[in-house]
């Protein structure tokens, strides 16, 4: 039987889970967390899937070898790059299946507060960010090349990582 990671839903080679809300937490706990307080939302048993940073770097890294040219057109691989370097940080994941606007946002602000960076719904055609970066910083040109603009001053999530742990958030 497929563990959860080769188990995972995929287009042209790399993760993109839609119907679900893909959230990271700088720490375990706070992944831990939000899972508890998410079965207060009335999810199905199984609408809730934990992903460590060692778990996340091993999908990851499976994406990545077997990734189609075609990923590259749209941010599924952006995606996947940001989500690389959270996971090199120790950052965890909640995979949470959403099956209305309502109900992920719903799953975001819960998830929010318990401390996560980021929750991005994964639609047949968009992802989209839910949880909006502090500091109003703009989201500008994401492409291929470029990559996702995390909304920090450098654009890198690199960055925008190390500020979450600097300020102990």
């Amino acid at each position: 039987m497929p563990d959860a990671i080769t188990a995972a839903p995929r287009s042209f080679g790399v993760f993109k889970p839609v119907g679900h809300v893909v959230i990271s937490f700088p720490e375990a706990a706070q992944a831990d967390r939000a899972a508890q307080a998410l079965a207060g939302l009335g999810l199905a048993a199984d609408a809730v899937r934990h992903y460590s940073d060692r778990e996340m770097l091993r999908q990851i890294d499976e994406d990545i070898a077997r990734a189609s040219p075609i990923a590259a057109v749209g941010q599924e691989m952006n995606l996947v790059l940001a989500h690389r370097v959270l996971a090199e940080r120790g950052y965890h994941w909640l995979v949470v299946s959403a099956a209305s606007d309502k109900q992920a946002a719903e799953v975001a602000a819960t998830a929010r507060d318990c401390g996560a960076e980021r929750a991005q719904r994964y639609g047949h055609f968009i992802i989209e960010e839910l949880i909006e970066r502090p500091g109003n910083v703009a989201q500008v040109a994401e492409s291929p090349d470029r990559g996702l603009d995390a909304q920090t001053p450098s654009g890198k999530e690199a960055e925008a990582a190390a500020l979450k742990k600097a300020v102990g958030g």
